[in-house]
């Protein structure tokens, strides 16, 4: 679907969530009966997300001319995701402290069954767990022994890191560099349009998708038992979400990055709800960076770069998450945290959320690390498994906006040189 019609789009969009919702709510048997239509929309977008990847990081960084321009773009971009990502932390251990939602009275209620233990164990096996191995992992990952195997696998980060040497040494070697950039030009805007066509399907994918997961918890009558066990825990994430999501974030938006924010929001309203319906910000970066460039009006050099970058490193929401699991699990085994161990929460769950992405099973690995640096049981995972998948979506969601912000904000400081760019970005409304 082109961009000209966002308004059609986005009726779709929430028809199709609304849909979704009433029906695998009240009846689960339907919902799990069209959870491949949801599957087929996810599989389409994943198969997007490599060859969009490469050729926007390619063009991207091609587009700098020269390459020591990198630096600043680069520097600036990870200092923004690191302070945001430690600020997201910070409002979750104030929350989960205040509020206090576990209890050592309801331990015994939220205990996993021994099935959930044992799941939790193989899961866990041969994963790093701490954060001395998790940086090991992160730096070996990133050269891969196979590119292509890395493509199959969608490792986003080693492939970004080839992407930025390959498209550096085409602006090296004169005129046959160019030919090349040309075509991955070329590639790239083939996968912008190929973008635009999977639009006309994703209000019925996302209603699949929705409905199915609903139908997996046993429609409304499952799910809500299980939300009203732990629901203070719920409600403390989803404050703290709320808070980092509508209102730092915002003002990042607003002051660094001179936009607009409910007309920006508008803007993202697509991979917004997609990156809610699938609980993935790798699927919903082709629609990020499209939504960017086509309705925010952000330079493509920036989103090639800033955009594939935030959906590895960028985890503000998953970061804000674990920090209070971990403050919640300790509370419900009745463990006293002290402030020494509330800042290696806040320092561990920030840093280990950066480099999450080039992981399998990334939040649960994380989750591990947080935990095991202020020696919390592991096992204590258990007790918020049954709504975790919930609570993906909301996180995935302010991880997905997270990195539009970001965008914005890079635009403008990479802009500020350039008295007509500048111009652009802090005057136009969007």
């Amino acid at each position: 679907m082109k961009a000209s019609s966002p308004h059609h789009l986005l009726i779709g969009m929430l028809l199709g969530i609304v849909l979704g919702i009433l029906l695998g709510g009240f009846a689960p048997s339907v919902g799990l009966s069209i959870a491949f239509i949801g599957d087929l929309f996810l599989q389409a977008l994943f198969a997007l997300v490599v060859p969009l990847v490469m050729s926007s990081m390619i063009v991207g960084i091609a587009s700098l001319g020269d390459v020591r321009k990198l630096g600043s773009i680069g520097l600036r971009t990870v200092l923004f995701f690191m302070t945001t990502t430690g600020l997201a932390v910070l409002v979750g251990l104030i929350l989960v402290i205040a509020i206090h939602p576990g209890t050592p009275t309801n331990q015994a209620n939220l205990d996993s069954s021994p099935a959930q233990a044992s799941s939790l164990s193989e899961r866990m096996e041969d994963k790093p767990t701490t954060l001395g191995d998790l940086f090991k992992s992160i730096l070996t990952s990133l050269v891969p022994k196979n590119l292509f195997a890395a493509m199959a696998k969608t490792q986003i980060l080693p492939l970004i890191v080839f992407a930025l040497i390959f498209g550096g040494a085409l602006t090296t070697i004169g005129e046959k560099g160019v030919l090349v950039i040309r075509i991955f030009e070329g590639i790239n805007e083939a996968m912008i349009a190929i973008v635009h066509l999977l639009m006309w399907v994703a209000p019925v994918g996302i209603g699949a998708l929705l409905a199915g997961r609903l139908g997996e918890a046993g429609g409304f009558i499952g799910f809500w038992p299980q939300l009203a066990s732990l629901g203070t825990y719920v409600c403390t994430v989803l404050l703290a979400l709320a808070i980092h999501g509508f209102v730092t974030l915002p003002l990042a938006l607003r002051f660094l990055g001179q936009h607009s924010v409910p007309a920006y929001a508008k803007a993202m309203s697509t991979p917004l709800m997609t990156a809610f319906s699938t609980s993935s910000s790798s699927a919903t970066l082709p629609l990020t960076m499209e939504s960017l460039i086509e309705e925010a009006k952000i330079s493509r050099r920036v989103v090639s770069f800033v955009v594939p970058l935030g959906a590895t490193i960028n985890m503000n929401g998953t970061a804000l998450y674990e920090a209070v699991a971990a403050m919640f699990i300790a509370q419900t085994y009745g463990i006293e945290m002290g402030l020494a161990e509330t800042i290696i929460v806040l320092l561990t769950a920030t840093l280990s959320a950066i480099g999450a992405a080039g992981i399998p099973e990334a939040g649960l690995v994380t989750m591990v690390i947080v935990l095991k640096a202020v020696d919390l049981p592991v096992e204590g995972i258990s007790l918020i498994l049954v709504v975790d998948w919930f609570l993906d979506r909301c996180r995935t969601s302010v991880n997905v906006w997270g990195d539009a912000v970001g965008a914005a904000v890079i635009d403008r400081l990479e802009n500020q040189g350039n008295t007509s760019a500048s111009i652009l970005t802090t005057n136009t409304p969007l």
